[in-house]
């Protein structure tokens, strides 16, 4: 991993405020078979879903969507040699009605209609994408990378695994980041019987009042010292039962302009 950091650190110096510009290639550097695995695996990927990889490579990420899961695929690739290689390796298996791949810029490509974005990327690029993950992306959607974390937004979970064998410019383990996208809670909700005030830094959120809360995706859920409080976000509305007493009731939050 170490040999990895220093030649794509190389490679960042060089590229400094130059984005994707074609001009600036950074080697292409695969992602084990087994590294594949796990990523799919930690989204928790599905047959409904919609896996994009951000600089798709040769395919391999979203051919094994489809391949394990049934899923349905997009790769977005700057290198028109990959492309081809790419829809030419989804041929081969058979998956060409399931996956597609196109060649574009990730930092200008629409991927809103993604369940699960995957990247392998350098920093500088993860952090161009960052603000479109949150704004662009439907809440609950999951994002898995390779090697790389976002600035200032806490990983639902990470896991370090170890590369069975040698691969091309890959060291002996790789760390995997997953995200999910959340709603925006941010302000004051209030229902007949009951008034809170939410704070958010991405998913991180701090309800007034309450000693633990967390948001994954549009579920939401806070314990204060009379009660807990689990729902749904639904656009302007939280819906759903308070519990206290060892009675449960139903609660429909809305948010206050």
């Amino acid at each position: 991993m170490r040999a990895l950091l220093g030649l794509l650190a190389a490679f960042a110096l060089v590229s400094a405020g130059r984005a994707q510009d074609p001009e600036w290639r950074v080697p292409f550097i695969s992602t084990p078979d087994e590294v594949v695995a796990r990523m799919l695996a930690l989204a928790g990927t599905r047959a409904d879903d919609y896996v994009v990889d951000l600089g798709s490579g040769d395919g391999r990420i979203v051919i094994a969507a489809a391949q394990r899961f049934g899923a349905r695929g997009l790769g977005i690739e700057l290198d028109g040699e990959l492309v081809r290689a790419s829809r030419e390796n989804a041929r081969r298996a058979g998956l060409a009605e399931r996956v597609r791949f196109v060649q574009g810029d990730v930092l200008t490509a629409d991927f809103s209609s993604a369940s699960v974005v995957t990247v392998y990327l350098l920093p500088e690029l993860i952090g161009k994408l960052q603000s479109r993950f949150v704004t662009e992306l439907k809440p609950g959607t999951r994002i898995v990378s390779h090697a790389f974390r976002m600035s200032g937004w806490t990983p639902v979970a990470s896991e370090t695994l170890r590369v069975a064998g040698p691969h091309p410019g890959q060291g002996d383990e790789s760390t995997l980041y997953l995200w999910i996208v959340p709603a925006e809670v941010r302000g004051t909700w209030s229902a007949p019987s009951m008034r809170v005030r939410i704070d958010q830094s991405y998913g991180d959120i701090d309800v007034e009042g309450a000693t633990q809360a967390t948001l994954r995706g549009t579920a939401i859920a806070w314990q204060t010292p009379r009660g807990s409080f689990r729902g749904r976000v639904e656009g302007a509305r939280i819906v759903g039962e308070l519990s206290a007493s060892g009675r449960s009731t139903p609660v429909v939050l809305e948010r206050e302009r």
